[in-house]
């Protein structure tokens, strides 16, 4: 018998952390039923059924495999703990070629109390998705958020392909090492784009990694991107740089515009699922991408990724164009 998707997201809307587990494993079910129940879930979270956007705030971390996420995550989680912040973590791991399943355990690289009813930590496996995170990993992070006050995505770490970061999470951070050159293949590759925080691991070793960040600072200032901050840390001292990161990420959520950054994602979700559904056909029958886009561009702002696909679906189900405006449901 498949779980109440509604039930659980008024849980999860009450801030019930208990329900956080099962809610999961219903966003991340394949089955139709679940399908149905997760998008019951998600309509119990969506910012027309809260009043306005989730509280939690959504952290995306990623950058090069062994730059060191999982220990700079564990100074991190421990850090928000102490400032009495709930924490939810989830950890897009690459996928085993023999199970399918996520090849890393989260447990095993991440320290934290497993008696701790504040944190909850949760794999995932990226399959065959090139953008750094696992297909329900959007979904998840916006029910959570509406119960936890933190809730962080680590990325499968494969560098260039992440980008899709930008569009789920409310701060991103890309995480880099001293004298690994990373300055310049990240201005080749496009992720010195999407950061708002860049975070410089291993500051104690002194010299290399003061150079790392004025290199990273310069490469910001080319680009445009005053806004950006650098940190450098040492996650083995968490009084070297741990506090102010995190103040980083709170500060960069505190500026403002959360709702259209969330309203965006929220869009570009939807467009991601119709495509990967009805591929090329399917937008071509909206009228392309842009006509896709112009249609939820048409749709109330407290609409959820579920809603919003469904409005795609119909708008391509009666042949409609980007001029003719698809109706919003719940």
């Amino acid at each position: 018998m498949s779980a109440d998707g509604a039930a659980l997201g008024r849980r999860l809307r009450e801030r019930d952390l208990s329900a956080a587990p099962a809610a999961l494993n219903v966003l991340e079910s394949s089955a139709r039923d679940d399908r149905e129940q997760a998008a019951a879930l998600l309509a119990e979270v969506a910012p027309r059924a809260l009043g306005g956007e989730a509280a939690g705030h959504v952290i995306g971390v990623t950058g090069p495999p062994g730059v060191g996420k999982s220990t700079l995550l564990s100074a991190l989680l421990s850090c928000w703990r102490s400032r009495g912040r709930t924490v939810a973590l989830l950890a897009v791991d690459p996928s085993s070629r023999r199970s399918g399943g996520a090849l890393l355990g989260d447990r095993a690289r991440i320290e934290f109390d497993s008696s701790d009813h504040g944190v909850l930590i949760r794999s995932s496996a990226a399959g065959e998705r090139l953008g750094g995170i696992a297909p329900a990993t959007a979904a998840a992070a916006h029910a959570l958020a509406a119960a936890f006050d933190v809730v962080v995505i680590e990325t499968v770490g494969v560098g260039q392909g992440e980008t899709e970061i930008a569009d789920v999470a409310d701060t991103v951070a890309v995480i880099v090492q001293p004298g690994g050159g990373d300055a310049l293949q990240f201005l080749k590759s496009g992720i010195m784009e999407i950061p708002d925080v860049l975070v410089v691991t291993k500051s104690d070793l002194g010299a290399i990694a003061l150079s790392t960040r004025r290199e990273l600072s310069a490469a910001l200032r080319s680009l445009g991107s005053s806004a950006t901050r650098v940190v450098a840390v040492c996650a083995l001292t968490p009084t070297s740089g741990i506090e102010e990161l995190v103040d980083a990420l709170a500060e960069h959520r505190s500026r403002g515009g959360l709702a259209a950054r969330r309203l965006q994602g929220r869009r570009a979700a939807a467009l991601r699922e119709f495509s990967a559904e009805h591929g090329e056909r399917g937008l071509r029958a909206l009228g392309g991408r842009a006509g896709a886009q112009a249609l939820l561009a048409l749709q109330e702002e407290g609409l959820g990724v579920p809603a919003l696909t469904a409005v795609l679906e119909r708008a391509q189900a009666r042949g409609e164009s980007s001029t003719e405006r698809a109706p919003g449901i719940a």
